[in-house]
C-alpha cells in the first residue's frame, strides 16, 4: 500500500490586476506530494521532528514553511535531500502552473485546474499499486470537493491507465501529521523559488525531485 501526503502552496485567486500580497492573488500555485510505503513514512515525520529539535521549536509545534527563515528553509531542504539521497523508494514530487498564462475558460472552474494538476503528476507514481491512501491536509483549499478529486483521480487511474489501483482518501490534520508538515515546507520551498525567486533552497532540493510545470510556455 502506498501512501501520498499532499499540500500547496499559493492559491486559486485570479485576481492578478494587484501585486501579490497587495491585494492581488498569487501568480503561481504549487502542488507538492510524497509518495511513500507506509513502512517509509517514519522517515520524513523523523525529518520533521529533529528539524523542530534542532531549531529549538517547542513539541508539538506546527511547521509551517512560510513561518521559516531563509536559513531554515535551506537547513530543510539539505535534510530532505539527504532523505531522499537515502531511502530511494520514497519520492517528493512538485507541479507548479503559472496562473497568468492560463487561459479565461480555465479560470471559471479552478477545481477542474487543481485536479488536471494532480493527475498529470501523481498518477504514474501510483498506478502500479494496488492500494492508494490519498492525504492531503485538511485545511486544503480543496477539501470543500474532496470528493470530487477522489472521483476523477479514480476514473483516470481505471480508464486512462488501465490501472486496477484503488484509490482512498483521508484528509489528515496538518498540525497532527508530521508528514504533511514535511510536505507543507516542500511545497512553499518550490512555490518560493517561482513566486519570491528564493532560489537556494529550491536548487539544494528540486535535483532529488520529480518536479513539472504547466502553462510555463
Amino acid at each position: 500500500m502506498l501512501h501520498v501526503f499532499l499540500d500547496e502552496s499559493g492559491d486559486l485567486g485570479w485576481s492578478l490586476d494587484k501585486p501579490y500580497r497587495q491585494g492581488g492573488s498569487s501568480r503561481f500555485l504549487t502542488l507538492a506530494f510524497m509518495v511513500a510505503d507506509q513502512d517509509e513514512t517514519k522517515h520524513p515525520k523523523r525529518l520533521v521532528k529533529r528539524f523542530c529539535q534542532g531549531h529549538g521549536m517547542h513539541a508539538g509545534h506546527e511547521l509551517k514553511g512560510y513561518d521559516l527563515s531563509a536559513g531554515q528553509l535551506l537547513a530543510f531542504a539539505e535534510r530532505a535531500a539527504a532523505m531522499l539521497e537515502k531511502h530511494s523508494s520514497i519520492h517528493l514530487c512538485a507541479i507548479t502552473v503559472n496562473k497568468q498564462k492560463v487561459q479565461d475558460h480555465i479560470r471559471k472552474d479552478a477545481n477542474k485546474l487543481y485536479n488536471y494538476m494532480l493527475s498529470l503528476s501523481l498518477l504514474e507514481h501510483v498506478k502500479s499499486s494496488p492500494t492508494v491512501v490519498l492525504s492531503p491536509d485538511a485545511r486544503s483549499i480543496k477539501v470543500a470537493s474532496g470528493s470530487s478529486l477522489v472521483d476523477y483521480l479514480q476514473t483516470q487511474l481505471w480508464f486512462e491507465h488501465n490501472a486496477t489501483t484503488v484509490l482512498h482518501h483521508q484528509p489528515l490534520e496538518s498540525q497532527k501529521s508530521l508528514a504533511i508538515q514535511c510536505v507543507d515546507v516542500v511545497a512553499h520551498i518550490v512555490w518560493g523559488f517561482h513566486e519570491d525567486a528564493k532560489a537556494r533552497p529550491y536548487k539544494v532540493l528540486a535535483p532529488h525531485m520529480r518536479i513539472r510545470h504547466l502553462f510555463f510556455d
